[in-house]
């Protein structure tokens, strides 16, 4: 099972970019994923996620912002992120997940190594 993201970079507050999470070694279709980043002081949260049958999550401090979609012909997965604040600032992983949002290890299946997003001016 790999996951690889990538997508990340600078962007100045109020832009936007998009992150892409491609999986392999298992039949995507069935899976669902989620996006997550480290807060400082609040530790890992959990902005997104996408179930097999396209039934969405989005933590509330992202909710209108960011719109996550998943492309099964291209085992793909994607995090389009607007109106982007300094305080998004972090790293962005995505993992395969059994529940959205997980409730505790048991609910993540694999992690993927993380792709930087920076927000700033």
């Amino acid at each position: 099972v790999q996951l690889a993201e990538s997508g990340g970079g600078l962007v100045q507050p109020g832009g936007s970019l998009k992150v892409s999470c491609v999986a392999s070694g298992f039949t995507f279709s069935t899976k669902a994923f989620g996006w997550a980043r480290h807060v400082p002081r609040k530790g890992l949260e959990w902005v997104s996620g996408i179930y097999s049958d396209g039934i969405t999550y989005y933590a509330d401090s992202v909710k209108g912002r960011f719109t996550i979609t998943r492309d099964n012909a291209k085992n793909t997965v994607y995090l389009q992120m607007s109106s982007l604040k300094p305080e998004d600032t972090s790293k962005y992983y995505c993992a395969t997940v059994y529940h959205l949002p997980p409730r505790s290890p048991n609910d993540i299946g694999s992690w993927g190594r993380g792709t930087q997003v920076t927000v700033s001016s």
